[in-house]
């Protein structure tokens, strides 16, 4: 993926991959807790085994949304979520969703 439709759009996505420096044209982070800015919703590409760690993580930050892409579900996440005043989202395509209310296309995939 090279460039998100998002992006685009004037959103900002802060990678966080410990493989890569830099993603999206953004600096990559290797971890939530390396990230010292706000981040308004954390969108979760991992297994499900690892969301409810991730889910505290968000809380620590202040995010406001916990979003487990398709095919993702914790119930745990969400509990920890939830107790942090988060908004959940499981089991959901954001890019998806972003087409289907109309807010634009979903990803752009690239060389």
């Amino acid at each position: 993926v090279t460039q998100f439709a998002s992006q685009e759009q004037g959103y900002r996505i802060i990678p966080v991959n410990p493989r890569h420096a830099v993603l999206l044209g953004e600096k990559s982070y290797a971890s939530l807790a390396d990230i010292e800015e706000p981040v308004d919703v954390v969108d979760v590409f991992r297994p499900a085994e690892e969301t409810p760690e991730i889910a505290r993580q968000a809380a620590a930050l202040g995010s406001q949304v916990l979003w487990l892409q398709l095919g993702i579900e914790s119930d745990e996440a969400a509990e920890v979520a939830f107790a942090a005043g988060m908004q959940v989202v499981m089991n959901r395509c954001m890019g998806q969703m972003h087409a289907k209310l109309g807010l634009g296309p979903g990803p752009i995939h690239g060389v």
